[in-house]
């Protein structure tokens, strides 16, 4: 209901900002408009429309929505469309225009609904559109484009002092919607900016106590976000509201999109105040990212920064200020979402990259300063295939498999496997492939064929220093060695090695059958 809501919401805002799904005269720019609007399930209204000139002006635009969970409406005075004599349409409105949205309580809350009021401004916007029946574009530039959050009302929100704004500079961009088959379209995307700034401050001066509180006391919260140098792409393939219904359906029937975000030098400084005092947060980034893609047969998502530091202070921390710093963090998914005649392509990836913190962290663990402070890192590499009996993206399918999994592995590929903290290094890569006709030799798991290789620097000196400093137990640790010289062999100073086979329905460990 959320992600639906949300939708409903940035659709209405997309579709004011940005009205030039256009052809090659202001009728056809128009009519274009209203079809895409009400592809989206939205209704326009107008007061007037009428020629003047080259240009046809449209005034008192209405568009109103109405989705599960959220409606509202957003008005723009008067836009123009301009036949530039050239095949090309140059749009212009009116420098802002309010976006009213109301959003129902979740379902068994019966606190009421809220109401929001956004505004939003883009002075000296320039967008021309061009193309044809089969096939629009247009481009557009924005020097100092703004979003902000004018007013919030509603059962908990009426007593809320909150203002937010969101601030763009020197926006750029080009969309080409292009009509497909049915109710089908695909649309295209570039956009850039040199900068993105956010500010958020807000004060409750009753909020509901947490649990086992009598009272909160007032809270204020203060937000100051900017990125440099913002990028973006996307490409999809879109349908009509109706056919939105169904999720599972929509993607058999071609819905697909895929896109890109890039941000260059990035900060923030949030400030929250409580009744238990401040906390303070401050940090930066060298540049972040972010990806996506889905269709019928696959979903994926990923992300990552790099450069990143910050400082935390708060209540609750036995010290003046927490420190983070880390060179690179990523992740990255990759997986099937349906039944495919052969196996697919599936992936995980987790990345965090000279990781360090606050001394006073490490004095807590360990004040006696035995252990090495050098930064940590792990980092999950996999990839592999699996075939899909469900589509996992249907509740119906998925609710009649029961217990019953929703597909076969058939492979699995340890691509990097790094794990680095207090002197000690694990590091591994493999591949193996499953039988799974063969459920039997490994207790209902599939046959494995193939092998893993690893390797762990410096687990002994670790190990000796926390039996020193009493956090393992001695006999614990024996138990451990002991079990490790059944795996891994000595292959250098504190160093092992191992070897981990599975082939002819047994397990060998460094050669030696264990299974």
């Amino acid at each position: 209901m959320i992600n639906r809501r949300l939708a409903g919401s940035t659709a209405l805002a997309l579709t004011l900002a940005a009205p030039a799904f256009a052809d090659v005269t202001p009728e056809q720019v128009w009519e274009n408009w209203q079809a895409y609007a009400t592809g989206m399930g939205q209704t326009i209204t107008t007061e007037s429309v009428e020629r003047d000139g080259d240009a046809l002006v449209v005034t008192g635009m209405n568009i109103a929505i109405a989705q599960e969970g959220v409606t509202g409406n957003g008005s723009i005075d008067e836009i123009r469309f301009t036949d530039q004599g050239d095949g090309t349409v140059a749009v212009t409105m009116s420098d802002s225009y309010p976006i009213e949205l109301t959003i129902d309580p979740p379902e068994g809350d019966d606190s009421g609904p809220t109401s929001i009021t956004i505004e939003v401004s883009q002075p000296d916007t320039t967008i021309i559109a061009s193309g044809d029946e089969a096939e629009t574009a247009y481009e557009f530039s924005s020097p100092n484009p703004t979003i902000a959050l004018t007013s919030i009302e509603g059962v908990e929100a009426e007593a809320i002092d909150l203002t937010a704004q969101v601030a763009l500079a020197n926006v750029v961009g080009k969309y080409i919607l292009a009509a497909a088959e049915g109710d089908r379209s695909n649309l295209s995307s570039t956009f850039a900016a040199d900068s993105l700034t956010m500010t958020v401050n807000g004060t409750d001066p009753d909020p509901t106590p947490a649990e086992g509180e009598t009272a909160a006391g007032p809270s204020a919260v203060k937000l100051n976000l900017s990125m440099a140098d913002i990028s973006g792409t996307s490409n999809g393939a879109f349908l009509g509201t109706a056919a939105m219904a169904d999720l599972a359906a929509a993607l058999q029937a071609g819905l697909a999109s895929e896109g890109s975000f890039t941000a260059g030098a990035s900060t923030f400084d949030m400030e929250v105040t409580e009744a238990t005092g401040v906390t303070k947060a401050v940090g930066e980034a060298a540049s972040n990212s972010m990806t996506f893609a889905f269709d019928a047969t696959k979903l994926s998502y990923g992300g990552a920064s790099t450069g990143v530091a910050m400082t935390i202070s708060a209540p609750d921390i036995p010290f003046p200020e927490l420190k983070v710093n880390y060179s690179e963090a990523a992740f990255n998914f990759l997986m099937p979402v349906g039944p495919t005649e052969e196996p697919a392509d599936f992936a995980f990836l987790t990345r965090l990259v000279d990781l360090s913190v606050s001394d006073e962290i490490w004095g807590m663990i360990d004040p006696t300063n035995q252990l090495p402070r050098d930064p940590a890192t792990l980092v999950i590499d996999t990839k592999g295939t699996a075939k899909l009996t469900a589509n996992i993206m249907d509740p119906a399918a998925m609710e009649s498999m029961g217990d019953t999994p929703p597909g076969e592995l058939h492979s699995l590929d340890i691509t990097e496997l790094r794990a680095k903290i207090a002197g000690a290094e694990l590091t591994g890569n493999g591949a193996l492939t499953f039988d799974n006709t063969d459920l039997v030799t490994y207790g209902g798991m599939p046959a494995p064929t193939g092998k893993i290789d690893l390797k762990l620097v410096g687990g002994n000196t670790l190990m000796d220093k926390l039996v020193a400093m009493g956090l393992l137990p001695e006999d614990q640790v024996m138990g451990f060695r002991m079990m490790l010289s059944m795996f891994a062999n000595a292959t250098g100073e504190d160093e092992l090695s191992s070897t981990l086979e599975f082939k002819d329905g047994g397990f060998f460990a460094n050669g030696q059958q264990l299974q």
